[in-house]
C-alpha cells in the first residue's frame, strides 16, 4: 500500500479506458435527456454502474469491498459486528431499524489521503466517523467505524433491509441499493422465511446480474435442527433464482448460521459454518479471494454490458432524431399548406397590366405607333366586348362591377385569416399530418416528440390576435407585384418576343391598330374579358415552390370561346411562368411573415435541438467504435 492510493485516474494504460469512460457517461446522459427526460430516467441504472463498479474501481490497490444485505431481521448487523471485530452496528428485534449504510474499514487503508473520499464517491458523500450507533436510526450519508486489527483486510457494509415497508414502498431500498451497486461481492443473508420469497430474490438479482455480474456468498440463517441435505437445498434453490441454472461458478461459498437466542441478544457471536467443500469459513473465504482478478472480472463483464446498452440507447435516441426530423416536415408541411391557403387567388389584373406595359414597352417603334392611332377604333370595340359581357351574366342589368383589385385585396385578407388561424391550430395540435415524400399516399400523424413541448407551451402562451395582426399589416407585400416578379415579367416578355415569328409579328401590328393590350394571342384582351359564351377555364398547376412538396396552385384563366388548340399552349406556356414567378415571390415573403410571427420559435428550438443531438450523437457513436469504444483495454489490468 502507498500513499498514492487511490487515484482519480488509474496509472498506464488504463488511463485511457478511464477517459473513454467518463466521455461516454457524460455525453449519453446529456443526449437521452436533451431528447426525451424518460429515456434519461431510463438511462440511471446505467449511470450508476459506471459510477460505482467502474470509475470508482480502477485502482487495483483498492480493497476488496464486501456488502451483507438481506430483508429485515436476516441477522446482517450480527454478522457484521462478527466480521468488523467488535460491537459497531446496534442489533435487536425490530425490523428497519439501521437506516443508512456503515463501513467497517481497515485503519491501514482509513489513514492513507484520500481514501476515505474515494470510498464514498459511490455516495456522493465521504463518510464520517460513527459518533453513535443512534445516528443509523436515521436516514443519510453513511458512516464508518475502524474495524479491528484482527479483521479481514476487506472493507465490510453493513446495510439497510431492502423489504422493511409494504404495497410497494420499501424505504431502505433507495440506501440498500446504492450500497449493493458500489460492492464487490455480496454477502446474502436469508431464512427459511424468505429464502424463496419472489420479490427480494429478484432484487438480490437484478443487484448481481442486472449490469455485468458479480459473486456471491450465500449465508442461511436458520434453526440448528434442519438437516445438512435441507439447508443444501434450499441454498441451491436461492443460487438458482439469482444466476439461472449457470449459477455455480458464481457462489463464492455457501454458509449456514444457526439461530441462537443469545447471538440476537449481542451476548454471543454467531457460528457460521459452510455447508460443503473443505470447512473455510466466512472470512478466510474473503481472505482468499483474488481481489485483482476479481475486479478484472467485475469490469471486464460490466464495461460489455455498458457498452452495449450504450450502443442500445445511442440507437433510440437516433430513432427519436429521426421523429424530431420527421416532426420538423410535419411543421413545414404545415406551413406550406397554410401559404397555399393564403394565396389562393391570383391577382390576375396586377399581373397581367403589369406585362402588357412591359410588353409595350418594348414595342417597336411602329407598333407602338399603332397604338396610338388605334385610338380612334379603340372605343366602340370595347363597347361592343362590354356588351357581349354583360349579355353573358346572370346579374340583374345595370349592376356596378366591383373593382377587381379592391376585390382581390378582400380575398386575400380573408385567405390570410384563414391561413394563419388554421397553421396557428394545426402548431397546437399533439398529432400532426405529414405525408410521404412526393406528396403519395395518405397522410399519417407525427406526436409532438418530448423535447418540443416545453416549446410548445411557451407558444401557446403567446397571444394570437398579436400574431394575425402582425401578418395582415404586411398583407400588401405578399400579394403585390414586387421586384422580383417585375423582373420575371420582363425576362418573359424578352423570351417571348425573341421567339416571334413573321406571322405573330404581324398579328401584333393588326392587335395594335385596335388598341387593345397587346400579347401573343391577343393575351391582355383575353384575360380581361374572358369568355362571353361558355366561360371555359385554363388551369395552370404550380409545384415544387420552396421545398414545400404539397404547395401547388391551380389558376383559374378564363379564355375566349373558341380559342385555338395553338393558341391556347401558347398561352399557357406564356401565362404559367407568370403565375408562377409571383406566386414564388409571395410565398417567399409569406413563409417569412408566418415563421417570424408564428413558427420562428418552434424552428428554431428544432434546429437547436437536433444540431445538439447529432454532435452528442456523433461523438457517443466514435466512442463506441471499434478501436475507439470503452471496450478498448478490457484486458488491461488497471
Amino acid at each position: 500500500m502507498t500513499a498514492a492510493l487511490p487515484l482519480s485516474e488509474p496509472p498506464g494504460e488504463g488511463r485511457a479506458l478511464h477517459r473513454r469512460l467518463l466521455r461516454l457517461r457524460q455525453g449519453l446522459p446529456r443526449l437521452l435527456e436533451s431528447l426525451d427526460p424518460a429515456l434519461g430516467a431510463e438511462l440511471d441504472p446505467w449511470c450508476r454502474a459506471i459510477d460505482r463498479r467502474l470509475l470508482a474501481r480502477f485502482d487495483p490497490r483498492f480493497p476488496l469491498v464486501a456488502a451483507i444485505c438481506g430483508g429485515g431481521s436476516s441477522g446482517k448487523s450480527t454478522l457484521f459486528n462478527a466480521l468488523a471485530g467488535g460491537r459497531f452496528s446496534p442489533v435487536g428485534a425490530r425490523a428497519g431499524m439501521n437506516r443508512r449504510v456503515l463501513f467497517a474499514v481497515p485503519s491501514s487503508f482509513a489513514a492513507v489521503a484520500g481514501f476515505l473520499e474515494a470510498l464514498g464517491e459511490p455516495f456522493g458523500a465521504t463518510p464520517r466517523p460513527l459518533g453513535s450507533p443512534e445516528e443509523l436510526f436515521a436516514p443519510g450519508e453513511p458512516r464508518f467505524v475502524l474495524s479491528a486489527p484482527a479483521a479481514p483486510p476487506v472493507i465490510l457494509l453493513d446495510t439497510p433491509d431492502f423489504d422493511t415497508g409494504g404495497r410497494g414502498e420499501y424505504v431502505n431500498r433507495p440506501a440498500a441499493q446504492a450500497a449493493l451497486e458500489a460492492a464487490d461481492v455480496l454477502i446474502y443473508l436469508f431464512t427459511n422465511a424468505t429464502y424463496a420469497n419472489r420479490d427480494n430474490t429478484e432484487f438480490i438479482s437484478r443487484m448481481l446480474t442486472g449490469i455485468g455480474r458479480r459473486r456471491c456468498l450465500l449465508v442461511y440463517r436458520c434453526y440448528a435442527s434442519y438437516a445438512a441435505a435441507e439447508v443444501e437445498e434450499h441454498t441451491r434453490t436461492v443460487a438458482r433464482n439469482l444466476y439461472g441454472d449457470d449459477c455455480e461458478p458464481w457462489i463464492v461459498g455457501r454458509f449456514r448460521l444457526d439461530e441462537d437466542n443469545r447471538v440476537a441478544d449481542g451476548g454471543h457471536s454467531p457460528r457460521v459454518s459452510a455447508i460443503e467443500g473443505d470447512g473455510t469459513g466466512l472470512a478466510e473465504t474473503l481472505l482468499g479471494l483474488d481481489v485483482g482478478e476479481l475486479r478484472r472480472e467485475i469490469h471486464a463483464a460490466t464495461l460489455a454490458a455498458v457498452e452495449r446498452q450504450a450502443a442500445d440507447f445511442t440507437a433510440r435516441a437516433r430513432a427519436e432524431l429521426e421523429r424530431l426530423e420527421g416532426y420538423r416536415e410535419a411543421l413545414l408541411q404545415a406551413q406550406g399548406r397554410a401559404i397555399r391557403r393564403a394565396l389562393a387567388h391570383f391577382p390576375m389584373e396586377a399581373v397581367v397590366r403589369r406585362f402588357a406595359a412591359v410588353w409595350a414597352a418594348g414595342d417597336p417603334p411602329a407598333v407602338k405607333f399603332m397604338r396610338r392611332a388605334g385610338a380612334v377604333v379603340e372605343f366602340p370595340f370595347r363597347a361592343v366586348v362590354g356588351l357581349i359581357r354583360r349579355g353573358g351574366r346572370k346579374a340583374a342589368a345595370g349592376h356596378e362591377k366591383a373593382d377587381p383589385e379592391q376585390a382581390y385585396a378582400r380575398r386575400l385578407e380573408e385567405d390570410l385569416v384563414a391561413a394563419v388561424t388554421g397553421l396557428h391550430q394545426e402548431l397546437l395540435q399533439p398529432l400532426l399530418p405529414i405525408t410521404a415524400e412526393g406528396g403519395r399516399g395518405s397522410a399519417a400523424r407525427i406526436a409532438v416528440p418530448p423535447a418540443m413541448r416545453p416549446a410548445l407551451d411557451d407558444f401557446s402562451c403567446k397571444p394570437f390576435r398579436e400574431m394575425l395582426a402582425a401578418v395582415l399589416a404586411r398583407r400588401e407585400a405578399i400579394g403585390g407585384v414586387g421586384p422580383e416578379t417585375e423582373a420575371h415579367l420582363e425576362r418573359i416578355a424578352r423570351h417571348f418576343r425573341a421567339r416571334m415569328g413573321f406571322r405573330e409579328k404581324t398579328l401584333q401590328t393588326f392587335w395594335a391598330s385596335l388598341n387593345v393590350l397587346p400579347a401573343v394571342a391577343a393575351v391582355s384582351w383575353v384575360l380581361t374579358t374572358g369568355d362571353a359564351a361558355g366561360g371555359t377555364a385554363l388551369k395552370v398547376k404550380l409545384a415544387g415552390l420552396l421545398g414545400a412538396k404539397d404547395l401547388y396552385a391551380l389558376v383559374a384563366i378564363p379564355v375566349t370561346h373558341g380559342l385555338k388548340e395553338a393558341d391556347r399552349r401558347q398561352l399557357e406556356e406564356m401565362l404559367s411562368p407568370i403565375a408562377a414567378g409571383w406566386l414564388e415571390e409571395s410565398s417567399a415573403r409569406l413563409q417569412a411573415v408566418l415563421e417570424e410571427h408564428l413558427s420562428a420559435s418552434l424552428l428554431r428550438r428544432l434546429e437547436e435541438i437536433l444540431k445538439e443531438a447529432r454532435t452528442r450523437a456523433d461523438t457517443i457513436d466514435a466512442v463506441l467504435s471499434p478501436g475507439g469504444g470503452p471496450g478498448a483495454g478490457c484486458d488491461d489490468r488497471p
